[in-house]
């Protein structure tokens, strides 16, 4: 059985509601003869909208329910009444969400500070009334529009962390212990690699000078670029923080070459982590091993890194690291973060189409073309001669024609099947 934790990627469907449609009517009132057309429009449908809220850590509750739709709008009503608006459904997801359009790839949006909304689905235009179509030469028009579908795609939402620094380093190094001493953070701690399934925060004060978000990251290992590990799926973790301190277990012999395979794990992830700040922890000091190796790690950081002997166990030296990562923070632009929102619902007012045969059926293509004749209700007559002479300024009548239809052909336009008269 699934049960709830850290998850940090989700794909979800979206779909704004439908207009509704507009109507046909006329007033038909005691002592008004001569009533005109009452038509009214068909309300919006609503949108899908994504909220990034503080109090939430996980994308667990979008593996649960994948599908949401918002509401369609009401049809308009006689006396010139519109329809209600479709209700909008709001998402919340963690701060610090990336939402990308799952068939493009391209980034919607970053949710990087609490409250902050992005409409992902917006809901289709109501159709309009005959109200709306009534002019001084034609007072009792015959015309309504269907509501518009509203827009529906699948997204993927990926949740980096907001701290202001990361903890990296091989498994066991005494990353969870450095976090557990610095900050309230009680991550699990144990003698065994891979101790730590999911990152964990914790905010850092020091002396009530500097105050940052410290991130403990699982432990990374050679490979984890490329999916080795626990580690490899939080990597991405790593590109949100402005510092970052790389622990060190000094009682390993090989702790040197340790430093060197974790960053170029970071290096072949993205090469942009290779400049971010990083400081040193050259943890364990406690241990007489990590005291006999310190003078060879000093000599090897000198004028490369700034680096710190420290005991995450004892606490010899944290404050002193943590008190020069604020200071280094102090001097440090913001992190880079994706476009607040990007337009995602435009409606397209090209009159771009194609035409083409497939077997007996001549195909026409085209958003704006298929727009028209799914909004056009076409059982009224006065409807269907508004849409022909849409498409005649559109010039998709002369272009059937140049490709050379013929009476009785069947014309196609999205879902509608017309017959060809001449």
């Amino acid at each position: 059985m699934e049960t709830s934790g850290f998850i940090d990627e989700a794909r979800i469907y979206v779909r704004g509601g439908d207009g509704g449609n507009g109507i046909v009517a006329f007033r038909r009132e005691k002592y008004v003869p001569r009533g005109g057309p009452a038509g009214g429009d068909g309300g919006d449908g609503g949108d899908v909208i994504l909220e990034a809220d503080a109090q939430m850590n996980t994308l667990f509750a979008l593996h649960q329910q994948t599908h949401f739709a918002a509401g369609r709008g009401a049809h308009g009503r006689g006396k010139n009444q519109t329809g209600a608006r479709g209700h909008d459904v709001v998402i919340r997801v963690p701060v610090g969400t990336v939402v990308y359009d799952a068939e493009s790839g391209a980034v919607l949006a970053d949710l990087a500070t609490p409250g902050q909304r992005v409409v992902v689905a917006r809901g289709g235009r109501g159709g309009k009334g005959n109200a709306r179509f009534a002019t001084s030469t034609h007072q009792a028009p015959r015309i309504a529009e269907k509501g518009e579908p509203g827009e529906r795609r699948w997204l993927r939402l990926e949740l980096k962390l907001l701290a202001d620094v990361g903890l990296i380093g091989m498994p066991n190094a005494g990353k969870s212990t450095l976090l557990s001493v610095v900050s309230a953070a009680r991550p699990k701690i144990a003698d065994y690699p891979f101790t730590t399934l999911q990152p964990n925060l914790g905010v850092v004060s020091v002396n009530g000078e500097y105050e940052f978000v410290l991130a403990d990251l699982p432990g990374l290992i050679e490979g984890a670029h490329a999916g080795a590990g626990l580690g490899h799926q939080f990597l991405r973790h790593v590109e949100r923080t402005r510092v970052l301190i790389h622990v060190l277990d000094g009682s390993q012999p090989d702790v040197l070459d340790h430093y060197v395979k974790i960053n170029e794990e970071l290096r072949l992830y993205n090469s942009i982590l290779t400049e971010r700040p990083q400081v040193v922890a050259f943890n364990k000091m406690d241990l007489p091993e990590a005291q006999v190796r310190w003078p060879e790690a000093e000599k090897f950081f000198s004028g490369k890194r700034k680096a710190f002997p420290i005991s995450a166990a004892t606490g010899q030296g944290v404050w002193q690291l943590m008190r020069y990562v604020g200071q280094l923070l102090q001097t440090l632009p913001p992190p880079a973060l994706a476009p607040a929102e990007v337009p995602v619902f435009r409606f397209d007012e090209t009159p771009e189409f194609t035409v083409r045969r497939e077997g007996d059926v001549w195909l026409v293509e085209g958003k704006r073309i298929e727009q028209l004749v799914a909004r056009t209700m076409w059982q009224y007559a006065d409807a269907a001669e508004r849409a022909q002479r849409q498409m005649e300024a559109m010039g998709v009548l002369e272009a059937l024609r140049r490709a050379g239809v013929q009476p009785g052909d069947t014309v196609r336009i999205g879902n509608m099947d017309l017959e060809w008269l001449w």
